[in-house]
């Protein structure tokens, strides 16, 4: 659905918080909410429900009960019924649940909620659970008019540029003689028309349930029409129409490819409030936030930046770029360099990460620390000023203040079966190379040696080390070169030699090739003639074989 702006005069504004008029009726007005949730949105080609698929970290229907709570509307009935478990389980706290076994069109869906609106009297909004652009402003100013005019029926309308798939506003000559008309039951004409309706209305509670008990399916769909009651109302001159300023707040998913343009106009409403609030972007359009992200004054968020989930940023903080942050902690004046993953992690004020750093849950990281490029934290304190700025693996672990620890460091936590501790107290230096095998515990002051293993405690203020003396051995390395270039010389034998042994005259007794009794072509003949070469400088030496030794004859008999 694309939209396009229509002239309207200037509404005089509101603030936000201004309580809904009162009818004449009642100083106070009770107001419910039907959210219809039970379709599957075949389009999505997913066994999931639609309205689960999420948009900024929270799913479609979260984002509408979101947009009633601060209305004050009681009860919220979520109409569920494909994927009725994942659904209920998506509202539970929020909403009361209705189920519809069967889906026979939005007028049977709202029915379902008749019996958990028994004995209400006031006025009932209906949503659908796929519109999370939906803001509270503009359902408060639903309301008002739906009172203001004494409507019975009022209806959310948008001006569109595409409107095809959605039911059409029709409007009469007379003030509020209107009508919806569904997209595959229009006619030629009703189908240019380019007010849609968006699925929002407010009913008075009687005439509504009364008048779904009424409804009919004679249409293309074979369904009851929650729109029909539109027209209902209209003809007892009760029907209203709000219009839409902004068309794209009431637009639904129905599609892998909405869904992709929520998510973008989505995104687009967040980081517009965030700059509005003193918050500045490098790029924008790259970055990804969640409704509950909170980010403060004078921050700089880089390129490439995604905040997932319950993640809260304070002020004067910079995320260079490339970061992943999902419920994470960032305290005042941190610096979060490139290629940073926190999940689950409290980075202190002024701390120092990355890059290329991995917070897993529960890290814990005080004030001023610094862990540098290829360290990972797991649940795992680390006091102030402490320092693991290369290549280091600390989980499972306790780190006192001012602490130091060196390159290629571990603990080593797990046995196979259970996870253990390790303690390091306060101004520990951890030399390259250690591992320290938990359960262990380094009192404060300590100085670790590098590549020592430490498996047993060390006593504050001692230096613990393994014993690993140092031998040498003179001419080693001259003895190995020589002994390696032995081996490549008897392994590769030098190709002049080779090439002699293969350039040997045959035999003489060695039979000549037999010519071929195949008269050649003229140009077979001339590419055959031989060629004349130049002699050797160097004639090859063929050994001669040595002269045989005639065998000695046997000596003659002498005749008796």
């Amino acid at each position: 659905m694309t939209t396009k702006t229509r002239a309207k005069a200037p509404r005089p504004a509101r603030p936000a918080d201004l309580p809904l008029p009162p009818t004449s009726r009642s100083p106070r007005r009770p107001l419910a909410a039907v959210v219809l949730a039970a379709g599957q949105g075949k389009r999505m080609r997913s066994p999931r429900a639609k309205v689960l698929h999420a948009v900024a970290g929270s799913p479609l229907v979260s984002h509408v009960l979101a947009a009633l709570e601060p209305l004050e509307v009681s009860p919220v009935v979520v109409v569920v019924g494909h994927d009725a478990d994942a659904v209920g389980a998506a509202v539970a706290g929020k909403a009361a649940i209705a189920l519809q076994k069967e889906q026979l069109g939005t007028g049977h869906a709202v029915l379902q909620a008749r019996k958990a609106l028994a004995g209400f009297d006031g006025d009932v909004l209906v949503l659908c659970g796929d519109v999370p652009l939906l803001r509270s402003e503009t359902i408060r100013e639903l309301v008002r008019l739906h009172r203001r005019v004494g409507a019975k029926a009022t209806v959310l309308s948008a001006i569109v540029e595409d409107p095809s798939g959605y039911g059409r506003i029709v409007r009469g000559q007379a003030e509020g003689r209107i009508r919806i008309v569904e997209d595959s039951d229009a006619s030629e004409e009703e189908l240019h028309i380019d007010e849609i309706n968006t699925g929002t209305y407010c009913f008075n509670a009687k005439f509504l349930f009364q008048r779904l008990a009424r409804l009919g399916r004679d249409n293309a769909q074979g369904e009851y029409y929650l729109t029909d009651l539109v027209e209902a109302a209209a003809a007892e001159d009760s029907a209203a129409c709000v219009t839409l300023e902004d068309g794209e707040e009431g637009h639904g998913v129905n599609t892998r490819a909405d869904l992709a343009r929520i998510e973008n106009l989505m995104q687009e409403r967040l980081i517009g409030l965030a700059m509005d609030a003193g918050v500045t972007f490098l790029d924008p359009a790259s970055a990804m936030l969640s409704t509950s992200t909170v980010i403060g004054q004078d921050t700089v968020i880089g390129p490439c930046v995604r905040l997932e989930g319950d993640v809260r940023i304070g002020r004067n903080c910079v995320l260079e770029g490339s970061i992943h942050l999902r419920n994470t902690v960032v305290e005042e004046g941190a610096l979060l360099r490139w290629g940073v993953v926190a999940d689950g992690a409290r980075i202190g004020r002024a701390a120092r990460v990355g890059p290329f750093a991995h917070l897993r849950p529960e890290a814990q990281l005080g004030e001023e620390v610094h862990i540098g490029n290829f360290v990972e934290v797991k649940k795992a304190t680390i006091g102030a000023r402490s320092k693991a700025n290369h290549l280091a693996y600390i989980g499972d672990a306790s780190v006192g203040r001012d602490v130091n620890i060196g390159a290629g460091t571990i603990t080593c936590n797990y046995d196979g079966v259970s996870k253990h501790r390790t303690v390091i107290g306060d101004r520990v230096q951890i030399g390259s190379d250690t591992q320290l095998v938990a359960p262990v515990t380094v009192g404060a002051d300590s100085y670790v040696a590098a590549g020592s293993t430490i498996s047993r405690d060390v006593t504050p203020g001692s230096l613990a080390f393994n014993e690993k003396p140092q031998r040498e051995r003179g001419g080693w390395v001259a003895a190995f070169r020589a002994r390696t270039a032995a081996k490549k010389a008897s392994a590769n034998p030098p190709k002049k030699a080779a090439a002699a042994a293969t350039k040997t005259k045959p035999a003489r007794g060695a039979a000549k090739a037999p010519a071929s009794t195949k008269k050649p072509s003229r140009g077979a003949a001339k590419a055959a003639a031989p060629v004349a070469k130049k002699p050797a400088r160097r004639a090859a030496k063929v050994a001669t074989p040595a002269p045989t030794k005639k065998p000695t004859p046997a000596p003659k008999r002498k005749r008796r």
